[in-house]
């Protein structure tokens, strides 16, 4: 009879951000630190991810893309400038960091005064490297102008009654008497992908503005502001010759204050921000021979389980096991054996401080946890299938 060796676990780390609070990066590094320091010599991989929303630069960038600073106008005007991730095939450009909440002053949230420009300027000078593939990631934003402005930026011209041009808030669209697609630059030979990760139509009361305007700062007398702009802005756009009415129905529309819908305009393709950038960063490829893979975000509750990244990390890893850490846990289970993870570690359960708006408490539980962690690992045989401590 032969005997048996062991080898050390091999590990990938593979978290979304903790909003507020830690960058993905930031994550994988905190737990690979701790596992480290409790198993010397431990084999660990990190691979920052993002499922779309803000975080998609800064883990297209930790997986070898390259930084691209871009000049812009901020959601209510002013200056600004941006980070995309460019590669010298696809450029990934974040709606968060050209036109997002994040951009805004504390406490002054503009609903009716904000803009998408800086979505559409990013975009522009991006296609003057001509990639071959654009991904619009799409969340994080503070405007519901139905990517008007956007479109602004990239040549379409919207006039007032009196025939002057402007770029359209979210409270302006009603002003819209005319639209000229003449000047549009030309997306010939060029793959525009719109990441996100709902499914909400443009109008109605599923729609951007009834759904997420409120979380832009948008009063109920707003909200009805918004939802007439928007839909003075679709009659205009269909008027103009494109299909602007069938697209608005279209799952996926409402992201982002309505980007998602002037991207289908555009021809983009809307995809599943979580699987897209799992694809993009080559996710299968490094859980390939691993014996478990820790996965996580800042917040586990009911929308984790309709498609975030931590379940589809674990139904792509299967049959790796497949373990989350999170900033808190709403859910109170500690194991979620139907989404294929197997723990879940907590960090609020660790301390009665609140680590989400505490960077250095973060860093420090998640060394910690990372710690736990490896304290649980049973060392996976290199003839048998890899133990499953937890």
């Amino acid at each position: 009879m032969s005997a048996t060796t062991t080898t050390t676990p091999r590990i990938l780390i593979a978290p979304d951000k903790f909003k507020g609070s830690l960058t993905a990066s930031q994550v994988a590094t905190s737990l690979a630190l701790g596992l480290r320091q409790e198993t010397p010599g431990i084999e660990v991989r990190t691979l920052p991810l993002a499922d779309g929303g803000d975080g998609s630069v800064a883990a297209a960038l930790g997986a070898g893309f390259q930084a691209m600073t871009v000049p812009i106008t901020g959601p209510t005007g002013e200056p600004a400038t941006t980070t995309v991730a460019f590669d010298g095939t696809t450029a990934v450009v974040e709606v968060a960091t050209t036109a997002g909440l994040q951009m805004l002053p504390p406490a002054q949230l503009a609903p009716l005064t904000s803009s998408s420009i800086g979505v559409g300027q990013a975009v522009r000078a991006v296609l003057a490297r001509r990639p071959a593939r654009v991904v619009l990631a799409l969340g994080g934003s503070a405007t519901t102008d139905g990517g008007a402005g956007m479109l602004s930026a990239l040549g379409v011209v919207f006039r007032d009654a009196l025939g002057h041009p402007f770029v359209p808030t979210g409270g302006t669209l009603g002003t819209i008497a005319d639209v000229d697609l003449t000047g549009l630059v030309d997306l010939g030979g060029v793959e525009l992908i719109a990441a996100n990760d709902v499914d909400n139509p443009l109008l109605g009361p599923h729609g951007a503005a009834a759904v997420y305007g409120p979380q832009k700062g948008a009063t109920p007398d707003d909200v009805e502001v918004l939802e007439e702009g928007l839909g003075a802005l679709i009659r205009r756009l269909w008027e103009a010759g494109w299909p602007a009415e069938e697209a608005a129905g279209a799952a996926g529309a409402g992201a982002a204050g309505g980007l998602g819908w002037a991207g289908m305009l555009l021809g983009a393709r809307m995809v599943s921000g979580a699987d897209f950038f799992l694809d993009l960063l080559g996710f299968d490829a490094q859980v390939a021979g691993c014996d478990l893979v820790i996965t996580g975000e800042g917040k586990l509750d009911t929308q984790t389980l309709s498609g975030k990244l931590p379940v589809v990390v674990a139904r792509r890893a299967a049959p790796v096991p497949v373990i989350a850490v999170v900033g808190h846990n709403a859910l109170a289970i500690d194991r979620l054996p139907a989404h294929g993870i197997k723990q879940v570690y907590a960090l609020s359960a660790m301390t009665e401080a609140d680590s989400a708006t505490d960077p250095e408490l973060s860093a420090a539980l998640l060394r910690e946890t990372g710690q736990r962690i490896a304290r649980h690992l049973t060392p996976a045989s290199s003839t048998t299938e890899p133990a499953d401590a937890f």
